[in-house]
């Protein structure tokens, strides 16, 4: 099979037929073998409904259904379960990524042998304030942060080699970071492509206000965790070896204070309760990081999602 498109979709009853019949006639017209796996996270309007409608006339179209709203991540990872292309496609379900780029991202993973092309949103329609504004500084912090080239982390239409799919995990809000954890994974083959951006057609987003603050406080979260992900004795250890370094010093100090120079009030200083809190944090760190490396060894289970229903699956 040629290409897997995986489109987690939420409330999107009104473009989930016309974007299919979309990306149907893209495929037939480049003669590829390919399956479109949906996935609903939790939908609780009539969206699975029109997608049980295409499957009944399509084999060619999967589908599955959480239970629950359980997140774009979620849905991803389901869906990159599924795939068997050897070309995985991801893009939003909201007719704001065109189907008429898949031809050009399945060709330059196969034609230059890439693990991950990033689509690149450069001319957007979204609102400045909410949107556009707030994707730069977001993508400007990620380049500076893993040295990444890509200008638009955040964008859905990405293309994947199958392996790359098949050997990362995707949780929580960590869609943003495919291209940075695949790379982590090993996975270092990574270009963009600029792609087409189009005007919401139906129904309103599905993010609000708290998507930067999450954006963000995962931008954190996956920057420890590739770096210290599979080491975190390097960090927790070292940052209390220097603490506890720090209220050694000082207690050395006062204790020499109190023998050789007769000063006797030293625990009414200031500096002395400092420098107990300095050893006992700097012990605390270190143990952090003892539990941390210990737990680090032990294959932590993955998320159980409770699916729903299936199609062609």
């Amino acid at each position: 099979m040629d290409i897997s498109v995986v489109i987690p979709f939420y409330n999107e009853e009104e473009s989930l037929k016309e974007l299919n019949d979309w990306i149907i006639r893209v495929m037939n017209s480049n003669h590829f073998s390919f399956e479109l796996i949906y996935v609903d996270d939790g939908s609780n309007d009539g969206s699975w409904s029109v997608v049980e409608q295409l499957a009944q006339t399509n084999p060619d179209i999967k589908a599955i259904r959480f239970r629950r709203n359980y997140g774009k991540s979620a849905a991803l990872h389901v869906g990159f379960q599924q795939a068997m292309g050897d070309v995985v496609i991801t893009m939003d379900s909201d007719l704001q990524d065109s189907p008429d780029e898949i031809p050009g991202l399945f060709k330059m993973i196969t034609e230059r042998n890439l693990d991950i092309v990033s689509g690149w949103k450069k001319k957007r329609y979204d609102s400045t304030l909410m949107k556009n504004i707030p994707s730069k500084l977001f993508n400007w912090t990620s380049r500076v942060l893993f040295k990444s080239k890509l200008h638009d982390m955040n964008c859905g239409l990405k293309a994947y080699r199958n392996e790359v799919v098949k050997n990362i995990e995707v949780y929580g809000e960590m869609h943003r970071y495919i291209p940075v954890i695949a790379r982590a994974a090993g996975f270092s083959r990574i270009d963009e492509k600029v792609v087409v951006h189009q005007k919401r057609k139906y129904g309103v987003t599905k993010f609000g206000l708290d998507r930067f603050i999450k954006g963000y406080l995962d931008l954190l979260t996956i920057n420890f965790v590739t770096r210290f992900g599979q080491r975190p004795m390097h960090f927790f250890g070292a940052l209390g070896s220097l603490v506890f370094f720090t209220g050694f010093v000082i207690a050395s100090y006062l204790a020499y204070g109190k023998f050789f120079l007769a000063e006797y009030r030293m625990t009414e200083r200031p500096l002395f309760y400092f420098g107990l809190l300095a050893m006992v944090m700097g012990t605390q760190l270190f143990l952090t990081g003892f539990l941390a490396e210990l737990i680090s060894r032990i294959s932590r289970e993955r998320k159980a999602y409770q699916i729903k229903t299936k199609i062609n699956l």
